[in-house]
């Protein structure tokens, strides 16, 4: 286990590297929040948690991945690179006339993906549709979204955690990535969603709390979440915005501004800092 850990931890390092680099190289985008998630999106991807297959991306008994946070989108690339779904050479091509690896998930683009989304809101309704036909059709597979605290904000978000909680839908799985901050200001200035787990826990869900960078903790709450029967799970991760790059962190201004050439050389040396303690 301590050795997955660890493998996992050098995994998102790469992966906030090939973040850093691919919106600094589009000159657009949206780096807190795509580093925000990078341990959480590394545990389902490369954690066994995901059951998944870079050869057969289409096989009929594969979870579920939906970015509901879509603006995102280049954690989510890094990681079908690192994966194999993706040449890596493709990531430098973020945001480009022409390119599959749009701004925000297109599954007309990049057929690979489960969803288009990016239209806040709709990752849970979205996986609410695929959990009962998995149902009706008596499979075992799970979904599991990626929403954001900033995202929770729209009503359509609350609708589909009624609606999930009191069917019981189970083979729903919701990861919240609760970083404090969405594109204006501090989530509590906008519109303040504590107490956040007494909300999830109304709407009849089971309730998982953990720091979302932990990555033993990250990666256990997936475990339990992928187990629970009874009632859909909602992990609460907190975490930070811009998290692993020092100047980004708790910085708004990295909403959407991409690192410049300075920023990025020293956004990397940082990371190979850290890599450099874990080996």
């Amino acid at each position: 286990m301590k050795n997955q850990i660890k493998e996992l931890k050098l995994t998102a390092i790469r992966i906030r590297e090939e973040i850093l680099k691919m919106l600094a190289e589009s000159k657009s985008g949206h780096p807190g929040g795509s580093l925000s998630a990078v341990e959480i999106v590394t545990a389902l991807y490369f954690g066994g948690i995901l059951k998944h297959d870079p050869q057969n991306p289409d096989m009929p008994e594969r979870d579920r991945f939906i970015l509901s946070k879509g603006h995102a989108a280049p954690v989510l690339y890094a990681a079908l690179a690192e994966a194999g779904y993706i040449d890596k050479t493709l990531l430098s091509t973020l945001r480009k006339f022409g390119s599959p690896l749009q701004g925000h998930p297109d599954k007309r683009k990049l057929p690979l993906l489960e969803a288009s989304t990016g239209s806040l809101g709709q990752g849970i309704s979205l996986a609410i549709g695929m959990a009962h036909a998995a149902l009706l059709n008596h499979e075992s597979h799970q979904m599991f979204v990626l929403i954001g605290d900033g995202e929770s904000n729209e009503g359509q978000i609350w609708e589909s955690a009624m609606y999930a909680g009191h069917h019981k839908l189970d083979n729903v799985n919701v990861i919240l990535d609760f970083n404090g901050y969405q594109l204006d200001d501090a989530n509590r200035v906008i519109l303040d969603l504590d107490p956040i787990a007494d909300k999830w826990q109304a709407n009849n869900w089971h309730v998982i709390d953990v720091n979302g960078h932990d990555m033993e903790a990250v990666h256990s709450a997936l475990q339990l979440a992928k187990a629970f029967k009874g009632k859909p799970t909602v992990i609460i991760a907190r975490t930070i915005k811009g998290a692993g790059i020092s100047f980004m962190e708790n910085n708004n201004k990295f909403h959407g501004v991409a690192p410049t050439q300075e920023e990025l050389k020293q956004g990397l040396a940082e990371l190979q800092e850290a890599r450099a303690v874990l080996v």
